[in-house]
């Protein structure tokens, strides 16, 4: 197979434009193709263009670039991506798409219009060139239909969820003639290159996540209607109690748009029989509130109605707007005491109160649908549950949240009940297996037709908690692990409370460093926590100020200096993997490493003037040393420069919204590496130790540091006096910002000194020490810990 370099998306939509915006993040040149207007709009005309001006022809294409700058979340990893992606129009450069290696058609879901792009295609594409299509319901098959050997061959069903820079779930759906070379060769690119979780589908209506996805949904909302339920008693209900997302139900459909889930649903209607036809008829005030135009987010209401500072909710009877309830029983409080989430299902479906009797009567019919779909929709029970955990955002899919309900006593109620159980679950109980997964020797195995079989799994996916039941853990304590990954590399794993930073971790820190130089090539600092580390436990530091232990917070945050440079002077590697939200003190973890290894949603940032601080741990120092190693040789440059700039950054608190952004603001450079797929993160991380050990690592020579001193001091001030001045930061805005500047600029030394490195260490913990001490910075933590935002004071 020759590889994917360039490719070409027909149809500038939301989708069409969402996935050029995600070929153009991993680096693929993408042609971004849509219909010549057939009007010219009121602007055009007062230029004076004509229907024949490139300018117009382009339109819709250009309008979806300009788009995807604006859009929240952003499709782009960095607006700099926008370059990769070149606007054009179906009349023009269709004969274009012979430079490309693979064609992704995003047109209306019409099967005979996509049928015709796809004749105009298989003229103009190149013989091996990939053809797929992101409908999200139209039958491959029958696209496929006429066209020539080569095409047939090479075309495929690659469908993505919206947003597809953000969830993971890729279906592939080949045909009966697609060559299983290409099949596989989409596979592994889905997974490595563009970073998703693959799931093989066949092709059936909807596929597989939104075949089960839609039908839970309207199982909801007629359980909501038969129980006089309320939306928002629905939502407070179906979040993260039983391990979905925030959006719940309502604010999902609110966020996806009615039209779109009435238009998914009605795909399924239109194409099957009985009981399962009714399943998918939409109910009548669903149907009243598309003509209304309520669509959800797209069109201002939906489900829910923002007014000033309160949300409302929509009487889906009166079709008027009330004041959000939630629902309380319980029930639902004892699942708030459960540790894991299997418990808390557990003391939910089986509860006898409102809240039970709804979650058991949505749940029990979602297992059942999933069991009788399996081999129409998917061979294994697992593609199942993955396409639902990454299409969805579910914790469990359907078959592993049977297996948390436990599947014996949720097929007795069932039973009793009067339901119909697929009788591969019976024959399954009947031969004594009593479960769909199970674990052994950590690895993971899945039951089919009579027997338990091995999950496949890419060999680039590390399980952390799977490594520990086979090797064992070296040594752990409240706060980290030490574990062998394999190949002579030990890991690092947080796993505080939100992987926080404190004494205990730094004990883990020095103890890693330790056994690493005696025994391994190298160290991984990650884990697979929610987030990779949001900062220093904040709740230790804010304890010990107000009982003015400044003696015990000087201690640990010089220990965690020391830690940090331990980490920068190994003698072997140190490569952190850093994930999600890398905060504070999670940054001054990975800023003195030997190598960042970064999944690709990386939000990094030094927060700390948000809790009226400044990084204590060497974080100042390590962001302008890393600007300044990021400068070519023998170039002059502007040594002020580099300081206003980590001064910015600090002051700011500027947070990156991804890796790539994060290149932008140094936390990153050109030698640090970026994953796509979160999965592959260790992988790529254990694989760098090993490259940079195999080169003869050595750690960084002790360098002085050149700093701009009294003069660049004042000069980094005057922004922030003048913002002072105008109103825009407060007293105590100005007075960190004052601290800052003096630790940036190497405190009262003249400009281009060289000073050591413990030095800037002794003027940071100096500057932290004194801030920690001001009421408005303790009202700042407090603010942080109780609100989970910034007080400005």
């Amino acid at each position: 197979m020759k590889r994917i370099q360039k490719a070409a998306v027909l149809g500038s939509g939301v989708m069409g434009s969402g996935i050029a915006a995600h070929l153009a993040n991993v680096g693929i040149p993408t042609l971004l193709l849509d219909i010549v207007p057939r009007e010219l709009t009121k602007e055009e005309v007062a230029k004076g263009l004509t229907l024949e001006h490139k300018e117009v022809r382009n339109r819709l294409a250009n309008q979806a670039l300009q788009k995807l700058l604006k859009q929240k979340p952003a499709p782009l990893m960095s607006k700099s991506n926008l370059a990769l992606i070149e606007a054009g129009n179906f009349e023009d450069d269709f004969h274009r798409l012979a430079e490309v290696d693979w064609i992704i058609e995003a047109v209306v879901e019409n099967l005979e219009i996509k049928k015709s792009v796809f004749a105009r295609v298989d003229e103009v594409r190149k013989p091996g060139t990939i053809v797929s299509s992101n409908t999200s319901g139209i039958s491959i098959e029958a696209m496929a239909e006429g066209r020539s050997e080569d095409f047939k061959k090479h075309f495929l069903g690659t469908h993505f969820f919206n947003p597809p820079r953000y969830l993971k779930l890729l279906e592939i759906i080949p045909t009966k003639d697609t060559d299983p070379k290409v099949v596989s060769y989409m596979k592994t690119f889905g997974e490595e290159v563009l970073g998703k979780g693959v799931v093989m589908a066949k092709d059936t209506p909807n596929f597989i996540a939104n075949r089960i996805g839609t039908y839970g949904l309207l199982v909801t909302v007629r359980e909501m209607m038969k129980g006089g339920y309320s939306v928002g008693e629905v939502d407070s209900l179906t979040g993260p109690l039983i391990g979905r997302p925030k959006s719940a139900t309502f604010r999902t459909l609110d966020v996806v748009g009615l039209d779109t889930f009435i238009h998914v649903a009605n795909n399924v209607f239109e194409k099957v029989e009985g009981e399962e036809k009714e399943a998918f008829r939409v109910p009548n005030f669903m149907k009243a509130m598309l003509e209304k135009g309520w669509l959800g987010s797209k069109s201002g209401q939906g489900f829910f109605l923002k007014q000033g500072n309160d949300i409302l909710e929509l009487n889906y009877e009166t079709l008027e707007y009330e004041p959000r309830k939630k629902l309380t029983t319980p029930a639902v409080e004892a699942s708030k005491q459960a540790k894991t989430l299997a418990d808390k299902l557990k003391a939910l479906v089986y509860a006898d109160d409102r809240a039970g009797t709804f979650l058991w009567k949505i749940t029990a019919p979602v297992l059942l649908y999933s069991a009788k779909l399996l081999g129409e929709i998917a061979d294994d029970i697992a593609a199942i549950d993955r396409a639902m955990k990454w299409g969805f955002g579910w914790e469990l899919g359907p078959f592993e949240m049977w297996d948390a309900i436990g599947v014996e006593q949720s097929v007795r109620k069932m039973k009793e009940e009067g339901f119909e159980i697929p009788s591969w679950v019976t024959d399954m109980l009947a031969n004594g297996f009593t479960s769909f997964y199970k674990l052994e020797k950590g690895q993971a195995f899945y039951y089919d037709h009579g027997e338990y079989k091995l999950i496949q799994e890419n060999p680039k996916v590390i399980h952390i908690q799977r490594l520990k039941e086979q090797r064992g853990v070296i040594k752990k304590n409240s706060g980290a692990s030490f574990i062998d990954i394999g190949d002579d590399v030990a890991l690092l794993e947080f796993h505080s409370p939100n992987n926080a930073i404190g004494t205990d971790i730094v004990q883990m820190i020095n103890y890693a460093l330790e056994e690493v130089e005696r025994n391994y090539k190298g160290l991984v600092i990650g884990n697979q926590g929610k987030n990779f580390c949001v900062g220093a436990n904040l709740a230790m530091i804010l304890m010990e100020a107000q009982d003015d232990n400044y003696f015990e917070i000087e201690l640990a945050v010089r220990q965690f200096q020391q830690a940090m440079m331990k980490i920068k002077y190994s003698p072997k590697p140190v490569v952190a993997a850093p994930f999600a939200m890398t905060l504070g003190g999670g940054v001054e973890i990975c800023l003195p490493s030997s190598r960042i290894q970064a999944a690709a949603e990386t939000y990094m940032g030094l927060v700390e003037v948000g809790v009226g601080l400044i990084p204590g741990g060497g974080g100042n120092k390590e962001l302008y040393i890393k600007y300044l190693n990021s400068l070519p040789n023998g170039v002059h440059f502007d040594l002020q420069q580099v300081a206003n700039k980590v001064f910015e950054t600090i002051a700011m608190a500027k947070v990156s919204g991804s890796a790539a952004e994060a290149r932008e603001l140094n936390f990153l450079n050109q030698r640090d590496g970026i994953t796509m797929n979160s999965d592959h993160l260790l992988y790529d991380a254990k694989r760098a130790v090993i490259s940079l050990y195999d080169q003869g690592y050595r750690p960084p020579v002790r360098k002085k540091v050149p700093v701009v001193g009294e003069t660049g001091y004042a000069a980094m001030l005057l922004g922030a006096q003048s913002m002072y001045h105008s109103g825009y930061i407060s007293e105590h805005d100005l007075k960190i910002a004052k601290k800052l500047a003096y630790v940036i600029a190497g405190g009262k030394v003249p400009y281009g000194t060289e000073v050591d490195e413990q030095y800037l260490l002794d003027l940071e913990r100096e500057a932290f020490l004194s801030l920690v001490g001001e009421p408005k910075s303790q009202a700042r933590m407090q603010h942080m810990l109780v609100k989970g935002k910034p007080l400005r004071n």
